[in-house]
This record gives structure tokens, sequence and C-alpha cells, in this order.
């Protein structure tokens, strides 16, 4: 197995961020009056408009069909957003580290495509799993044991965070 490397860190390159589908979709949400979704997209927002342009951004087919997804109106401003974003191949070897993870009880089964992107951020050698999915991406309670899996198996395990975590003063 190949180990991935932090290319964000050599002169010249721009951190690697895989965007996980939260992210789309906290940008094309509607205003709501709940004050924690609401500060998420807002803090999404100002790291869409003010941020990705410091980072490589990508995504895999996962996020494509995620996207497109649910509201017709809603999934074609998710995908609008994404159009042009380099997409990650999800190959067999993301999908055995999928199941790894899974096998490993680190992501439940019902949460299997949150295991492939996941794999798929650290086979490509991502710096960064950007989501607003704290469930099962972004919950330091399993960190470790994600980090932990993906080293086993010989990958460099993205550092998982929110947009919130990305931003510049």
């Amino acid at each position: 197995m190949r180990t991935g490397t932090f290319v964000g860190t050599l002169e010249g390159m721009k951190p690697k961020v895989y965007i996980e589908t939260t992210i789309p979709s906290y940008l094309a949400a509607r205003p709501t009056r709940d004050l924690i979704v609401a500060a998420h997209q807002e803090i999404t927002r100002l790291w869409w408009l003010e941020q990705r342009d410091k980072f490589s951004l990508f995504i895999s087919r996962l996020v494509i069909n995620e996207a497109g997804s649910g509201d017709r109106g809603a999934a074609k401003e998710r995908l609008r957003l994404l159009h042009g974003i380099a997409e990650l191949e999800v190959s067999d070897e993301v999908a055995s580290l999928a199941e790894l993870l899974i096998a490993r009880s680190v992501i439940p089964p019902r949460a299997a495509t949150d295991a492939a992107h996941i794999a798929v951020a650290a086979v490509h050698a991502m710096d960064f799993l950007m989501t607003w999915n704290c469930s099962h991406l972004a919950n330091a309670m399993i960190a470790t044991q994600i980090r932990q899996v993906c080293d086993a198996a010989g990958y460099k395990c993205p550092v998982i965070c929110t947009p919130e975590e990305l931003l510049e003063e």
C-alpha cells in the first residue's frame, strides 16, 4: 500500500482539501432560524468566499451523487457549486480502506458513505477532509481510531475538520 505525502507543506503547493457533501449542502441551503445551523452556514460561506483559493479542492463521485439527490432546486445549486472541482477516483483501494474502517467498528455500517469519504481522502493523500458531519467524521471521540486504522493500512489520515477550523484571521 502507498503512503500519501503531505504536500501542503511543500513550498509553492497549496494544501489539498477534500470537500465532503455537507459543505455544498450548507452553501446551498435556505436561511434558517436554527442559530447553530445558521452559524455553520455563515462560516461555510465565509470560508468559501475568502479562503478556498488558498487550497486545492477535491471531491469524489460520492460527493457528486449525494449532492445531486434530494430537492431538485437545491441539488442543482449544490452541483453548480461543485462544478470544476477535481474529482478523485473511488478505487478498489478506497473500497478496501472504507471496509476496514467499518470492520474495525470505527464507522458503523449504516454510515458506509462516511467511511468511504475518509478512505478517498486518505488514499489520495489529502491534507484535510472538510465537513460539518460531526457524527462520524469531524468527531474527536473517534478521530484517534480513524487515524490508527489509516496508519495501520499504510495511509496518512487527513485532518478532519470543519470550515471554521480552516479560517484564517
